[in-house]
């Protein structure tokens, strides 16, 4: 599967890394901060953090993610402010990332700092039917908690 990625900023590929997986057995390529200077999120904070790139996913059989960069989450409580992003396959615009604060210090995000991850996967879009029943299993409409902790 090709990703066409185009760079909105000159500084893509030159200053600011373009989308790259980090090794060989990486799931979701890094996606870096394209910023001019340095952008301040403060404790309990959030900002949108643009990338510098747009893409062009080839059709409507997938979709890119965006998650979060665990030693960011773990180590400063930095994380999509969305939990995780959604890039639909017709979007064409900037890919840009909300990232919220959640630490308890302000956090700094340079120029190319690698700011969360980017994963393409399969989507199956589904056929909706309404019904008036459902068919029946062992947890039946056990919610939070129902099988233990």
């Amino acid at each position: 599967m090709e990703l066409k990625i185009k760079p909105l900023s000159p500084k893509i590929g030159r200053e600011i890394p373009a989308p790259f997986y980090a090794t060989p057995g990486s799931a979701a390529m890094d996606l870096c901060a394209c910023l001019d200077a340095p952008e301040v999120i403060p404790a309990g904070g959030r900002r949108v953090i643009p990338t510098g790139i747009a893409i062009a996913l080839p059709s409507a059989d997938y979709a890119a993610l965006i998650f979060a960069r665990s030693g960011l989450g773990v180590k400063y409580g930095v994380a999509p402010a969305n939990c995780v992003g959604v890039i639909d396959s017709d979007y064409r615009g900037e890919v840009l990332v909300g990232l919220q604060n959640s630490g308890g210090e302000d956090y700094t995000v340079r120029p190319g700092d690698r700011i969360a991850q980017l994963m393409v996967v399969p989507v199956v879009q589904a056929r909706v039917s309404l019904t008036e029943e459902l068919d029946s299993t062992g947890r039946g409409a056990g919610g939070f908690g129902s099988t233990g902790k």
